[in-house]
């Protein structure tokens, strides 16, 4: 492929000092040594240096820091948070002259003189532009941007055999299915005609939403290299005079956003996966506004099903739920040890528990954190809405600090009907217990009459091994121990309509005063 060994080792050099200072924490001499402490800061700055890094070599890295802000089993916090800040900010210019590609796709439609360039990303720029006396965007693909991604695509598939050297059994796993993964994810993404094909399919799943904006698409406009949508103007999500001059308070835009999600992975089944507040806006009357569909995916029913249930799991602390749920959605292998992942899976939950806030990234961290041991792989469709679930709640924070999105997603769940509210968990738990008991219940009163019958005999002989050779018996060890089984039995027969209880307790009383009398006589 032209170009490609020039690029491999302009890609080398650009990550080598810091590759090097990578292997210098393992080994101070490289190759032998004591490994080093490097502090939080230090880590930071090298964060910073990554992504700057990435920045400057192009949509194909760009795309490959925010796919690894999802990753916290290959990459540590600290570089998760600095990497999922990466957007796209590259140059008008970057890959030849984005208006060729709108003459070469839509020719006399659009008049070019009334082209205005709005914002430029990695892999395409938006213009707006007047046609049948209207506004409309026009998202277009940058020219000659596919040969360059696959060119560094292969670049990136060559990296992978050095990172296995030095990469921890543990992580190798993870790497390894990681290229694979992060391919499939960026070649949709320059599918222009996927997009406004998921685009308008989200759009009609909000039709009866007011509050919602998906700009609508024109499909005689729209190829494989342009997207053609509705011009609809908002103010940065983010952006707190707007908030307030919309009358809309931050908590409830956080809430707005938080449910929107939701619904499109859990009742939908598809979804937009990037939603950084260059991606979301206000109306001047506080509706949300949502643009670029690129970084979107649908699930298949099972997936859906499976994500339901792993949201499910999460909110409720059911850690066979939760291992269940991992195992469906293959990010654990079906012949893993079961009994070792629960019991990570439960120190997970307690650790969450013991915190004064817990937040979706905390969850994936520590989760991931503690699978290190076990292989396991994340599939694409889980690490776009991990990255949902991280981009968006670092959203809701950002307008609300207190927001919590865990409480949210209850009560999601509960409006849906995906989980009971806590009463109707607490009476089904109930309901279930007396499923289990009613057999036992129904033969208690023939077995209690059987009793009964014994003690009026005098066929009921109660035996008892003394712990230590005794000189002689206490006669009324036996009436208290009678009296004590007498009164479980009242306790027991309460749940039934009847004397018996009644009975069993007067019975208890007589043999408790029997058993008095006998010591007050010793």
């Amino acid at each position: 492929m032209k170009g490609y060994y020039l690029r491999y080792v302009q890609v080398l050099l650009r990550f080598f000092p810091l590759a090097i200072a990578f292997l210098r924490d393992r080994r101070r001499f490289l190759l032998f040594g004591p490994s080093r402490q490097v502090s939080t800061a230090v880590h930071r700055d090298r964060a910073d240096q990554l992504t700057e890094t990435m920045l400057d070599l192009g949509p194909a890295f760009i795309k490959v820091g925010q796919v690894l802000s999802t990753r916290p089993d290959i990459v540590p916090p600290t570089y998760v948070e600095e990497f999922a800040t990466l957007q796209d900010e590259v140059p008008e210019d970057a890959g030849g002259d984005p208006l060729t590609v709108v003459d070469a796709e839509l020719g006399d439609e659009i008049d070019h003189e009334t082209l205005e360039p709005v914002a430029g990303g990695s892999l395409a720029f938006v213009y707006t532009a007047a046609y049948e006396g209207e506004r409309i965007a026009l998202k277009v693909r940058r020219p000659g941007i596919v040969p360059m991604i696959e060119r560094d695509l292969r670049v990136i598939r060559g990296f992978v055999p050095l990172l296995l050297l030095v990469a921890d059994e543990r992580q190798r796993y993870s790497i390894e299915n990681l290229a694979g993964d992060f391919e499939d994810i960026i070649l949709e993404e320059l599918d222009f005609a996927r997009e406004a094909s998921i685009m308008a399919e989200i759009d009609d799943n909000f039709a009866d939403d007011d509050r919602i904006v998906v700009p609508d698409t024109y499909p005689d406009l729209c190829s494989e290299r342009v997207v053609a949508m509705e011009y609809v103007e908002g103010k940065k999500i983010t952006d707190e005079r707007a908030l307030a001059n919309a009358g809309t308070g931050p908590t409830e835009m956080a809430t707005l956003i938080a449910r929107t999600y939701l619904k499109m992975g859990l009742v939908d089944g598809v979804f937009h996966a990037d939603p950084h507040p260059g991606n979301l806006s206000v109306t001047e009357d506080g509706r949300l506004v949502i643009y670029d569909y690129g970084m979107s995916q649908r699930l298949t029913a099972n997936e859906q099903a499976d994500i339901t249930a792993l949201y499910r799991a999460l909110v409720r602390r059911d850690v066979d739920g939760l291992l269940n749920t991992l195992i469906a959605l293959e990010v654990l292998d079906p012949s893993v040890d079961r009994v070792q992942v629960r019991r990570v899976l439960e120190l997970v939950i307690e650790s969450l528990e013991g915190r004064s806030e817990i937040t979706w990234r905390q969850i994936i961290t520590e989760l991931f954190a503690r699978l290190h041991e076990f292989p396991f792989r994340i599939p694409p469709n889980v690490m776009l809405l991990m990255r949902v679930g991280t981009v968006g709640e670092g959203v809701c924070r950002t307008l609300d600090p207190d927001f919590d999105f865990l409480e949210v997603t209850r009560s999601f769940l509960v409006d849906h009907g995906f989980i009971e509210s806590e009463l109707e968990t607490l009476l089904s738990d109930v309901r279930g217990d007396l499923r289990e008991s009613l057999p036992v219940l129904a033969r208690a009163p023939a077995r209690f009459d059987t009793v009964f019958g014994q003690l009026e005999r005098g066929d009921l002989v109660v035996r008892t091994d003394p712990v230590e050779p005794t000189s002689g018996g206490d006669p009324a060890v036996g009436y208290a121990i009678v009296a004590g089984a007498l009164f479980v039995t009242a306790s027991v027969l309460t749940l039934h309509e009847g004397s018996l209880a009644i009975a069993a307790g007067l019975f208890g009383f007589l043999f408790l005063g029997q058993y008095v009398r006998k010591r007050r006589h010793r």
